[in-house]
């Protein structure tokens, strides 16, 4: 076997050779990507199984099997955290013994293993407890190739059982396939997770085009603020607060003399979550012990969100006099409405900018 035929078969990476020669390179660099994306999703899986299965065989030990399993796996991961980084919290590392306890036969049967299914597309399955259910949202995710996206939405939406009880069920299959169709169009779903890039122990990086994007919106929404709202003056930007273990960066610090407070703002390009409120939440109670006065009122945290969505702008009160406060607050602040139009506005003249230095260069 020559050398051609080796890396063909052992790697299945697609050779050709015909008259388009950008074509057949094409088609290996596609073979390629999608022989890494398969190993990466396998070892992951079977990594991340064989954790569980090394804590299940730590929890047989222990007298009292409760108590003794959360604190190894407490102490699990502060240990891997601090080895490794991030990707092993307590929550992950649960996850991991819960797959082998749910799976525990999956890389002992031949075939079992759906390869075309990531790590996520497990922890997803773990939110459901009816066996029957979980192994038809298993099998159906393999070969169907939903997304994430589209399992999750499938299992929220309770998708095995109204097919179980619906008479007609191809009207259910239609709906569901034209409600998930838009979570199947990012092919590269899998590789742009965050989660693949601690695994492989990057760093996952915005793209350049985001961190552009990020800052024009900053930008132009102090602008904003300056002119919009009453009573505002600017403190900082990327304002960096250190403690004893951590550094910390706001992306915008204003101070409103009116309401007597200091307003803090951070700047999302994706659609907001509970952990962005949480980070809000911590930044507003750290800067009301380390830089509020005591004549200052509460620190006001405002997380704004570049996607398009109904959760773009949220405000965050997150303690102090909220009755007093709330009542102060929306008559000085800009409102939500307001503050989105103003993220569409820059989002648009940001891409027309692009479009226009693209045409220049070209």
């Amino acid at each position: 076997m020559n050398e051609l035929e080796k890396i063909k078969n052992e790697l299945n990476i697609k050779y050709q050779n015909t008259d388009d020669i950008v074509s057949d390179i094409c088609t290996i660099i596609d073979s390629a990507q999608d022989f890494v994306y398969d190993v990466i999703r396998t070892v992951m899986v079977a990594r991340n199984w064989l954790i569980g299965y090394r804590i299940a065989e730590e929890e047989l030990k222990g007298l009292d099997r409760a108590n003794y399993g959360e604190s190894t796996i407490i102490n699990i991961s502060e240990k891997l955290t601090s080895i490794y980084g991030k990707g092993f919290t307590k929550t992950n590392v649960y996850s991991f013994y819960s797959f082998y306890k749910v799976f525990p036969e999956i890389f002992q049967s031949t075939g079992k293993l759906k390869s075309n299914l990531s790590w996520t597309h497990y922890v997803v399955l773990l939110q459901v407890h009816d066996k029957e259910a979980r192994d038809w949202y298993e099998k159906e995710a393999s070969e169907q190739t939903w997304s994430v996206k589209t399992l999750q939405r499938n299992i929220s939406s309770q998708y095995y059982y109204r097919l179980l009880s619906s008479q007609v069920k191809q009207p259910v299959i239609d709906e569901m396939k034209t409600l998930t169709k838009k979570y199947d169009e990012d092919k590269l779903e899998f590789i742009k997770n965050p989660v693949v890039a601690e695994f492989l122990g990057f760093t996952p990086d915005q793209s350049f085009s985001e961190t552009q994007l990020e800052a024009s919106i900053i930008t132009n929404i102090q602008k904003f603020l300056l002119e919009l709202g009453k009573g505002f003056s600017f403190v900082a930007r990327q304002q960096h607060i250190h403690t004893e273990k951590e550094d910390y960066f706001i992306d915008l610090v204003f101070y409103n003399y009116i309401l007597k407070c200091f307003v803090l703002i951070d700047l999302k390009t994706s659609k907001i979550t509970h952990q962005d409120v949480g980070q809000m939440d911590m930044y507003v109670r750290m800067y009301d012990e380390l830089k509020k006065s005591k004549d200052d009122n509460p620190t006001i945290g405002i997380v704004l969100c570049s996607d398009t969505d109904e959760d773009i702008a949220k405000y965050s009160i997150l303690h102090g006099n909220e009755q007093l406060f709330a009542s102060k607050y929306k008559l000085y602040l800009p409102t939500e409405d307001e503050l989105r139009a103003e993220i569409e506005t820059q989002k648009a003249i940001f891409q027309l900018q692009q479009k226009e230095n693209k045409e220049i260069k070209n």
